[in-house]
């Protein structure tokens, strides 16, 4: 059968990684095997858990349409725990062992750090959300593409919203000890130090570290007057962001979409502790001053309803889900093989791709397909069905 767009928008978050450099065309009841990387569990869980929720409505929603030429989608789950030696360990056994087809993920930059020219090697096909800017390299990782924005696009979205909307000059820069922790809180303050802002704290904390209370004294006695985050450790934030209540300490949080997370509403202490949180979010996971969101969206939501639960995540991470099986089914579909040289060449010619989440524009020069006019800043404790208000000032 010719897939539809309808039907793949039932889908969603995978990633398949290519097992050979040259791979026959697939037997025609072969299932087109997709590889993913998930954090399911341990401090960076969130991301993955609101991933892996697309990741299986899309495999089963895609195969109870008739699969893709005919072919069911099998998904190959590995749980990295964030680790990113577990990470290698798993995308060596997918390339050697299961033979997958392609990978999504893994969903922890610093993961992906660590196994990037493992699956370059291979020449595998590789979508992932991961935005720390070197994991998109088309020279050296000719074979992965991003389809979430890139660690600038994100710290320029923050960075302008503390330096216009916030007005603040002061700020306190921190993120939790992974790899995507370290990098993403070096890049954040050489942004702000170049565009003259004061970056009077900087700090990466251990993501299980129990009390934040010195970091807080510290940022506070330094003249913070942003506290900007980069964690995708809601346990991190919610213990940040109590801690800021109890110091009866008002100063705005800026930073990472994890500041969104269901998740956190479960572990603040009360509801006022979520107030002056500023996430990064996206044109198309936002309400407009109607309460509406873009057609294309709510009508993703509708097909959702009662069965993937939207009031513990992000939008986002479902929505990107969706979009990067589309990729995937739909080089198979066009192209009639599963092959690397297939599914890379099919993506390196998508011009403004309509997706759920964003618009993707991909070439062989081009891996950052996501446009950077749909990075905007969201008020985090405005979800509904894991959707945003825009921050004050839009």
């Amino acid at each position: 059968m010719k897939i539809t767009r309808r039907a793949l928008a039932l889908g969603g978050t995978g990633l398949v990684a290519g097992a050979s450099l040259a791979r026959p065309a697939i037997a025609q009841n072969e299932p087109i095997r997709i590889g993913w990387l998930a954090a399911l569990t341990g401090p960076s869980s969130a991301p993955g858990v609101g991933f892996n929720r697309g990741v299986q409505f899309a495999a089963e929603a895609i195969n109870s349409a008739g699969g893709v030429k005919g072919r069911r989608i099998e998904i190959l789950t590995r749980d990295t725990q964030g680790d990113p030696t577990k990470a290698v360990n798993a995308t060596q056994e997918m390339i050697s062992q299961l033979r997958v087809h392609a990978i999504w993920g893994p969903t922890n930059s610093g993961e992906s750090l660590a196994v990037t020219a493992i699956m370059a090697r291979a020449k595998m096909p590789n979508i992932h959300p991961c935005v720390v800017d070197t994991l998109i390299d088309e020279r050296r990782y000719p074979n992965a593409f991003r389809i979430t924005p890139s660690n600038t696009q994100w710290d320029d979205a923050v960075r302008g919203y503390c330096l216009r909307r916030v007005n603040a000059r002061k700020v306190a820069v921190i993120g939790d000890t992974t790899g995507y922790g370290v990098s993403a809180v070096n890049a954040s303050v050489a942004g702000f130090q170049r565009d003259g802002a004061e970056v009077v704290y900087k700090a990466n904390i251990d993501a299980t570290q129990p009390d934040m209370t010195p970091d807080m004294l510290r940022a506070r006695n330094a003249g913070a007057q942003a506290i900007v985050i980069w964690s995708v450790s809601t346990g991190m934030i919610a213990r940040m962001l109590n801690t800021r209540a109890t110091m009866n300490w008002d100063v705005p949080f800026v930073g990472h979409p994890s500041l969104s997370s269901g998740e956190i509403g479960s572990l603040i202490e009360r509801p006022a502790n979520w107030e002056k949180v500023y996430a990064i979010g996206y044109r198309s996971c936002s309400f407009d001053a109607a309460g509406n969101l873009p057609p294309r969206t709510a009508e993703l939501v509708q097909r959702l309803q009662g069965k993937v639960n939207l009031q513990d995540t992000l939008l986002w991470w479902v929505a990107s889900a969706i979009d990067a099986i589309d990729l995937i089914a739909k080089a198979v579909d066009a192209t009639g093989s599963t092959t690397n040289d297939a599914i890379i060449g099919h993506w390196n010619s998508l011009r403004n791709y309509p997706g759920y989440y964003g618009t993707y524009s991909y070439s062989p020069t081009q891996h950052n397909g996501f446009p950077v006019e749909e990075v905007v800043m969201s008020a985090a404790n405005s979800a509904r069905n894991g959707a945003f208000a825009l921050a004050p000032g839009y």
